[in-house]
């Protein structure tokens, strides 16, 4: 037999060609009226004619925002939040390939789609919250380049940061295209990517956090403090061994059916291993609390409700998680391991929000409250993302470095596409 007969055609070879490939790679597989997308698919439609009515009408259509409240939810929860529990990307690829721990390599692509379509579109809802969503492009072209600003650092980063992981995960893409040349060129870049990408997330993990050393008078003393960038970095990394343990479980559980068998085997191993390294940060990060509570004098803040609800995030989605991984660790429970990482990533969705929306302007007498429309959005952002996020797992070589076969166990799990 004729040796290039043999040999897989590229995208752009077969006879078919490129664009009826793409629409055959659009078509569902599996069931489509599946309790997932019967849920996601309302929310989805009517989060676009709520985003119409705010590029229409304007932000005062559909959201509480005002002079004293110009950042809400979609702040707070969409940016804010949702970029930490992105940090996981920068820890497993620091881990794989600057650390050599192989053990993780498995979780690579897998971690870099998660933290490169959490950046796309959590990042992405910022052009909801602009009262001139066309100004975005300022940073970008050259228009006021406003130096001294911590919001042009973060956006630059951001753009760079996405660019980055789109690159460490281009070969994946490759392969799904069948461009082994190209594959071979994309893969001689991932290092310098990963080290560039790396970079850029120390940088505005804690960039993040820089935004609010601005708003000293507005945010309560408790949550406020000089050393809030450093607080935002620390957290950002058991923030994203979180994300990846609660994605991971689920993963392994809807889609096992595209995963290799020792693959399978070896994942209660890997969790054990994300417990150490987020009971260790989580220490760090619950020291650090204690030297800036005793520093900056939180006694005489620590008083009535807002002294208990500090508690609460302090006490009960920090330290009481750290020691839930770290004996989970040691003594390999995995079932407390995971119900650690949801424990966690309630307290830092808590945390961002306190300083963000809660607690900020703690003392006015009217509060800002999102309304149903803006929590309707951030679901929608949510549910498109898992969308795209499916769409990749179930056609890319994502969890595996073989080709998904056409249908997979997704559709008898009840969240098919």
């Amino acid at each position: 037999m004729n040796r290039e007969m043999e040999q897989p055609q590229s995208v752009s070879n077969r006879p078919h060609g490129a664009f009826k490939f793409f629409l055959s790679e659009l078509k569902p597989r599996g069931k489509f009226l599946t309790p997932f997308n019967v849920i996601s698919i309302p929310i989805i439609l009517l989060g676009i004619v709520i985003l119409v009515i705010r590029f229409t009408k304007g932000l005062g259509a559909v959201t509480n925002l005002n002079q004293d409240y110009p950042w809400g939810i979609w702040i707070g929860f969409d940016v804010v939040t949702g970029v930490a529990f992105a940090g996981g990307a920068y820890i497993i690829t620091f881990v794989v390939y600057v650390m050599k721990a192989e053990k993780y390599h498995s979780l690579v692509k897998v971690t870099v789609l998660n933290g490169f379509l959490a950046y796309l579109f959590y990042a992405g809802a910022l052009v909801f919250d602009l009262g001139r969503p066309w100004n975005i492009i300022n940073p970008i072209i050259g228009n006021k380049f406003g130096f001294n600003s911590v919001l042009f650092l973060v956006a630059w980063h951001f753009m760079l940061y996405m660019i980055a992981e789109l690159i460490e995960f281009s070969p994946t893409i490759a392969q799904w295209m069948k461009w082994e040349k190209a594959q071979k060129v994309l893969k001689a870049m991932t290092l310098g990517a990963v080290v560039f990408g790396i970079t850029l997330s120390t940088l505005h993990q804690s960039g993040l956090g820089a935004l609010y050393l601005m708003a000293k008078p507005k945010i309560h003393p408790l949550w406020y403090s000089e050393f809030i960038p450093i607080l935002f970095f620390v957290s950002s990394i058991f923030a994203g061994i979180s994300m990846i343990i609660f994605e991971g479980t689920i993963s392994h559980r809807i889609f096992h059916k595209l995963l290799p068998k020792d693959k399978g085997d070896s994942f209660p191993g890997i969790l054990i291993g994300l417990a150490k390294g987020a009971a260790v940060s989580m220490f760090a990060y619950f020291f650090f609390k204690v030297l800036v509570f005793v520093h900056d004098q939180g006694w005489a803040h620590f008083q009535g409700f807002w002294g208990i609800w500090y508690l609460i995030e302090v006490i009960g989605l920090v330290l009481i998680p750290c020691f839930m991984f770290a004996y989970g660790s040691k003594n390999r429970k995995i079932g407390m391991i995971r119900f650690a990482a949801i424990l966690t990533m309630i307290g830092i969705v808590l945390n961002r929000l306190n300083i963000s929306v809660i607690a900020f302007k703690w003392d006015n007498a009217i509060r800002y409250y999102p309304t149903w429309m803006e929590i309707v959005v951030t679901l929608m952002i949510i549910f498109t993302e898992i969308w795209v996020f499916r769409w990749v797992i179930t056609r890319m070589p994502v969890l595996s470095d073989e080709m998904p076969q056409p249908r997979v166990d997704a559709a008898e799990q009840g969240i098919s596409s």
